[in-house]
């Protein structure tokens, strides 16, 4: 096994330097993981830019340090593995093995571990690619080629006949189980999101068309995309969306009123936020239908406040949810349903662009700009 590995390092806010770092012993019950893609997640893309507070207001409020080697979205292959080892089923993990992982890391003894079994709310919660500062502790982070797993970090084996450039956003797709979660409730009937009903996604970067995927895959009737990209709203077209709008190519007025004309004068069903800025809410608001629910998803990093009229809440009579992470238990169910619809979806489309570590800096500046889905690193790749 090598003794050092390479890794993209955010030095300081718009500052990445490819660094090499010595790869520590593994803990009993950790192991090596030699990355073959780690994508560019929209957290990654605001830690760049120094914006770095999350679960901010919460027990969990952490701004993420630096240097940091960012990275949650992953697979590779198991290169090395300690006795005992097990993955998130309690299987073996033998080297070789092709896996996933989930980046958060829970103590599974305080309250909310307890209390709330398998969603991410530990009291004592540390991230891959957030949290872990790389002169501290090396490695825990996809931009890398190698990925040090410890013990207390979830493994998934990464089903056989699924590719990695549709394993690397089974993370993504886990959070997807908002639509899950929107069927369970609703404000005023008895039931939550049907089959049929409305659907409207604000942001179609690679969380809200993973959103609009998964809508498709449920049998959601109409489906709105709203961005600012041509790019994305085309790739949303390519993969169900019904009706797109362009947020740089018309009024908020103009956007409420086509909604409301695409769903019978009413307003849509379920509107999720995947945008990651809270100036999109509002106008939400006016997007749904009286007694409709609006899930926010996106807006994951503290971006501040806006103003907000409480009257179209009540007025209409609206469920709002705040999602800020998934189940540890959803990751295989999303393998599983990826591999299911491969044949029928074009989900191989959704990685757009591979960039090796030594392209870190073309990497970021592709994947903050318009024209691109997800944009992954891939470590073995020649520069």
């Amino acid at each position: 096994m090598p003794e050092y590995a390479k890794a993209v390092t955010i030095v300081e806010p718009y500052r990445l330097e490819v660094q090499e770092y010595a790869i520590p012993p593994l803990q009993p019950g950790g192991l090596l993981m030699q990355v073959e893609m780690s994508g560019i997640c929209g957290t990654g893309k605001h830690t760049y830019r120094g914006e770095t507070t999350q679960y901010a207001g919460t027990v969990n409020e952490q701004t993420s340090p630096f240097p940091l080697i960012p990275g949650h979205e992953n697979v590779g292959i198991v290169a090395e593995v300690t006795p005992g080892t097990v993955d998130f089923y309690g299987e073996p993990l033998r080297v070789g093995d092709r896996i996933t992982m989930c980046p958060d890391v829970v103590c599974g003894k305080c309250y909310n571990c307890r209390h709330i079994f398998g969603y991410s709310w530990c009291e004592n919660w540390r991230g891959y690619g957030n949290s872990f500062r790389a002169t501290e502790m090396p490695l825990m982070g996809g931009w890398a080629e190698y990925m040090v797993i410890i013990p207390e970090a979830f493994v998934y084996k990464v089903p056989d006949g699924l590719a990695p450039e549709l394993a690397v956003y089974t993370e993504i797709m886990a959070c997807t189980y908002a639509l899950d979660k929107a069927k369970e409730f609703s404000s005023l009937a008895s039931e939550g999101f049907l089959s049929g009903d409305s659907v409207l996604i604000q942001g179609v970067g690679p969380l809200g068309l993973c959103h609009l995927i998964k809508a498709r895959m449920m049998g959601a009737g109409t489906i709105i995309a709203v961005d600012t990209s041509s790019y994305r709203l085309q790739m949303a077209r390519d993969f169900g969306a019904d009706y797109t709008l362009d947020v740089s190519a018309t009024s908020e007025d103009e956007r409420v009123q086509l909604v409301h004309d695409w769903t019978r004068g009413r307003g849509v069903d379920l509107a999720i936020e995947c945008v990651g800025y809270p100036e999109a809410v509002p106008e939400a608001l006016r997007m749904i239908r009286r007694g409709g629910m609006y899930i926010l998803e996106g807006v994951f990093v503290d971006m501040g406040d806006i103003p907000l009229n409480p009257h179209l809440i009540v007025s209409k009579g609206l469920r709002l949810v705040g999602l800020s992470n998934h189940p540890f238990t959803g990751y295989r169910p999303s393998m599983e349903l990826m591999l299911r619809y491969q044949d029928t979806m074009p989900l191989d489309r959704f990685v757009t662009h591979r960039f090796p570590l030594e392209q870190a800096q073309q990497a970021i500046d592709t994947a903050l700009g318009l024209e691109c889905m997800k944009v992954v690193f891939e470590p073995g790749a020649q520069a």
